[in-house]
């Protein structure tokens, strides 16, 4: 089998399948297996493949079809320019929540953190961090002095996220915790994407979410609130005078979760909207 057989019946395969963007997820497949990029694949598109090649391309795609995610059958995610390992204990990073990542480290290169902190490094705490992509992404590209630590409820994605800062080189604390149940300090930043899907929406999802994802990282009970309403309320235990508490959220959330921070005394609340002019960011500060 040569490259371009490979490539344009696995197309085939994917778009009968129903598989959304056959050609791009059989190029994925195709680069993932034989470690080639487009330039030699143009330059040469009659290669031939070894047959374990072969076989390994006919069964990545035979998973695909059944709608199994491409990242969890090549194992990795690109977020951030940053490479993730992940599986079906945590949720797949989505490039909508880089906007999170940017507006955070936005904050940390204007000095917004808080007052007078140049002096030692920023803490920095990552609520339900699955893969660790949030954290680990601000920690690389942060161009101030800080230390973070990630929590999650699950302890199987908690050793994915481990895993990747590894891989990454980042150093980071990751917690098994229910929410602030064992967090313990006070903050300069906490960032959350937290479950916020209503129940009721779940199982119309795309099957590659609704079926692959982990639950417990979508579902945010009847309207989608609940972990909002609860680290909301909680957080300003835990940030320092003038720290920062920072969400994705759903396209339609926006107001809610605004309405529920100036409820709590949170100041200079703003939106971010994503690439795609979705509302996506909500973030404030507490000063006490």
């Amino acid at each position: 089998m040569n490259l371009k057989y490979a490539y344009q019946t696995g197309t085939e395969r994917l778009r009968a399948a129903k598989v959304p963007e056959p050609e791009l997820d059989a190029w994925y497949i195709l680069e993932h297996v034989t470690g080639i990029g487009r330039a030699a694949y143009y330059a040469d598109p009659e290669r031939e493949m070894t047959q374990d090649q072969a076989d390994e391309c006919e069964r990545c795609i035979t998973l695909r079809s059944s709608r199994i995610p491409l990242q969890h059958i090549t194992g990795v995610q690109e977020f951030m320019g940053l490479s993730f390992h992940v599986n079906g204990d945590v949720l797949i990073p989505r490039q909508d929540t880089e906007t999170l990542v940017e507006t955070a480290l936005d904050i940390l290169a204007r000095g917004k953190s808080s007052h007078g902190t140049e002096d030692r490094d920023i803490r920095l705490l990552d609520m339900c961090t699955g893969s660790g992509c949030i954290l680990l992404s601000v920690l690389y590209y942060a161009k101030c002095r800080a230390e973070g630590t990630g929590s999650d409820i699950s302890a199987k994605a908690l050793k994915i996220a481990s895993e990747n800062a590894r891989r990454l080189g980042i150093t980071a604390g990751f917690i098994e915790s229910d929410l602030f149940e064992k967090i313990d300090g006070i903050f300069s930043m906490i960032m959350s994407n937290p479950p916020y899907i209503r129940s009721t929406e779940i199982s119309s999802l795309q099957d590659e979410v609704r079926l692959y994802d982990p639950v417990e990282a979508l579902d945010g009970k009847e309207d989608g609130l609940y972990f909002y309403r609860k680290i909301i309320n909680e957080s300003p235990n835990y940030l320092e005078d003038g720290g920062w508490l920072l969400f994705e959220i759903g396209y339609d959330q926006a107001e809610d979760v605004t309405e529920l921070m100036e409820a709590r005394g949170f100041e200079e609340i703003s939106v971010k909207k994503d690439l795609a002019g979705l509302d996506r960011v909500v973030y404030g500060r507490y000063i006490k």
